[in-house]
């Protein structure tokens, strides 16, 4: 039964269907580092980083795309845009003055208004001021004087105090004396806290009072407190990048509009000094990088402030989808803030790649011990699976009898006894004792009738004969990379192994790496176990290995495969030690032909798969081969799967 379904409204942000991704699909981009050994943490990362090519841009891109919307923000307004449009409206109205002036009919009293009017000062808040004090002849220039200092009383609120100035008329005394009152208390309430009281429930009282003019719904001090952290600390940096003398304009123009309202700009000035102490890394004091004096467009001052923090934000993003800072995660990259910045199609790949690791997690394929993320056997297996579908492409496209198929490869044989079946089991029921357990279970009140539930359903138990075994020798020594050989080694044992544990699960497959020693590997050993750093190729040791592995399955019939890039040069001596020499000691090769002669006696098959090689290297395999007995490939690397995939296939239908 299902839970209840919730209906919400349409936000314009949800995605109805989700990622379309699938773990096969993420997997695949990440075999190439996770068969080299890559931990799966950084192949993730690295994939991350990257993208799906056609499918989903990954951070790289989002942060270039990033870096041009900032460029293009950058050139939309200019550091001094406040000033500048403030001289520009002064000097409409200043010449609107003159023009009445002109056709006064008391020129004398002209001359003196015009003298005035001459003498003013040039910087901004020298001539709102000097203006102040002027006895306008028009009225049409007094009007516009007048509406222009109280659209800056509310400019200079709504850049110093962001969305709280909405609610206020800053030309109103009351309402900046209740702003003051609102900043005093707010003081209170910081100083309160940082001695170490829960201020919590003075902090929901403090909204009662003031639910009008505080934007939103913070929930906790901390959130109201961060939010006029960001625009002070935009106002911040907008005159940290002006030089001394506009900072001062700034300042002295600032003050003149709140400057019947001292106590509200000491309120102002004592919360930014403890917002700079709480949340520090705002850029307080640092100019804006890239901001200019000048842009396409002049806006207000708190047009400017909004554009300070267009740009903060942008830079935030910037850095979140850097990623390079300790604890980094995509949880913290703002999605609303991405698709604000790049539109709804970022926000959708952002969803895409923080489905990424959740997908290979779901899927079984990837866990986490200890903080670390690994790839599990069920991760190995699909791997291989996937070397294996691209092998069957490349070795059987357009061949008859080449396609995948779920069949195993045979029923195995029955033993007589059963158990309960369990979810995964293979369905071969053992009917009748099915039937008796249903019977049994409902008694006679069935009527006659019997219904069958799962738990009445036995398995009829199987053994497994093992009817093949194939031993993969994987030559691990220094050339095999140097050569670009060992990436390939490795997606055909991984495979090979699938092949045989899908189609032939009565079969027995064995991994022996060999470099100066040999050794017995497991399919998830390829994936941290890669070539050595050591001389030597010890064959003799590996085909020791493979006969006491072959001779543990009498009866069956029996395959080794060989892949290797080069000749013998190392031998195990008497006493078990490695004996390596180039060129190649003679003591090797008879060694290797003596134990290469041995393991053939036991009846397998020996299929050597040459590599990229020296010419010279193949003279000695090729001898070894005709005297023991067996084959010699000489694929293309690229063909190396498909050619030992296909010949498997042959030798074992056969």
């Amino acid at each position: 039964m299902t839970g209840p379904i919730r209906y919400g409204r349409w936000s314009g942000t949800q995605d109805p269907w989700g990622s379309d991704l699938s773990p096969d699909e993420v997997l695949a981009e990440i075999a190439d580092d996770l068969l080299d050994g890559v931990d799966p943490s950084e192949a993730i990362e690295d994939l991350l980083q990257r993208g799906i090519d056609g499918r989903l841009e990954g951070l790289q891109a989002l942060q270039e795309r990033l870096r041009r919307a900032r460029e293009e923000e950058l050139s939309r307004m200019g550091l001094t845009g406040p000033l500048q449009r403030v001289a520009q409206q002064l000097e409409e109205i200043v010449e609107l003055e003159r023009t009445a002036l002109q056709f006064a009919d008391d020129q004398l009293s002209a001359d003196e208004r015009r003298a005035q009017l001459d003498a003013m000062p040039s910087d901004p808040p020298g001539m709102v001021s000097a203006l102040q004090d002027y006895d306008f002849h028009d009225a049409g220039a007094q009007q516009a004087f007048d509406d222009l200092l109280a659209e800056l009383r509310n400019d200079v609120a709504q850049a110093t105090f962001g969305r709280l100035a909405d609610a206020i008329d800053a030309t109103d005394p009351e309402d900046l004396a209740r702003m003051r009152d609102m900043m005093a208390e707010l003081n209170g309430l910081i100083a309160r806290q940082e001695s170490g009281e829960d201020v919590q429930e003075a902090f929901e009282a403090f909204k009662d009072r003031y639910d009008d003019m505080i934007p939103g719904d913070p929930e906790t001090l901390e959130e109201l407190l961060e939010e006029m952290a960001r625009r002070m600390a935009a106002m911040n940096r907008l005159l940290a990048g002006m030089t001394p003398e506009q900072r001062q304009q700034l300042a002295e123009l600032a003050a003149q509009m709140l400057g019947d309202a001292a106590d509200l700009q000491m309120q102002a000035d004592q919360l930014a000094s403890s917002l700079q102490g709480m949340f520090p890394d705002m850029g307080w004091g640092q100019a804006m990088p890239g901001a200019q004096p000048t842009g396409e467009g002049m806006g207000s001052l708190s047009d400017t402030v909004d554009w300070m923090q267009r740009l903060q934000q942008l830079d935030d993003l910037g850095q979140a989808l850097g990623q390079r800072y300790p604890g980094a995660r995509l949880e913290d990259i703002d999605a609303d803030a991405l698709r604000s910045a790049l539109g709804d199609e970022a926000a959708q790949n952002l969803r895409g790649l923080r489905d990424i690791e959740r997908l290979l997690e779901q899927s079984g394929a990837v866990q986490r011990s200890g903080g670390k993320l690994e790839l599990t056997p069920k991760g190995v297996r699909r791997l291989g699976e996937q070397s294996l579908a691209r092998i069957f492409r490349r070795a059987f496209e357009g061949t008859a009898g080449g396609h995948r198929t779920n069949t195993t490869g045979g029923d195995a044989e029955l033993t007589g006894s059963t158990r309960e079946l369990r979810f995964g089991d293979p369905f071969s029921i053992d009917i009748p004792r099915s039937i008796r357990n249903a019977v049994l279970r409902e008694g006679p009140s069935a009527g006659g009738r019997v219904r069958l539930s799962a738990e009445d359903f036995e398995l009829a138990e199987a053994e497994r004969r093992v009817k093949a075994v194939t031993v993969l020798l994987l030559d691990m020594s220094y050339s095999m990379p140097l050569r670009g050989n060992w990436d390939h080694a490795k997606r055909l044992a991984l495979a090979l192994q699938s092949l045989i544990a899908s189609r032939f699960p009565q079969d027995r497959f064995h991994i022996v790496g060999f470099s100066d020693y040999a050794r017995r590997l497991q399919p998830a050993d390829l994936l941290v176990s890669g070539w050595e750093r050591v001389w030597g190729t010890n064959m003799e040791h590996a085909f020791r290995i493979a006969r006491r592995l072959l001779a543990a399955e009498p009866g069956a019939e029996r395959q080794v495969i060989m892949v290797t890039d080069g000749e013998p040069t190392a031998h195990l001596t008497d006493d078990g030690q490695a004996f390596f020499s180039w060129p190649p000691h003679p003591m090797t090769f008879r060694k290797t032909m003596a134990e290469a002669v041995r393991l053939t006696r036991t009846g397998c098959d020996l299929n050597v798969f040459m590599l990229d090689h020296d010419p010279e290297s193949g003279d000695f395999v090729e001898g070894m081969v005709r005297r023991a007995g067996g084959r010699v490939f000489y694929p293309d690397l690229t063909d190396l799967g498909s050619v030992v995939v296909r010949d498997f296939l042959k030798q074992r239908s056969a």
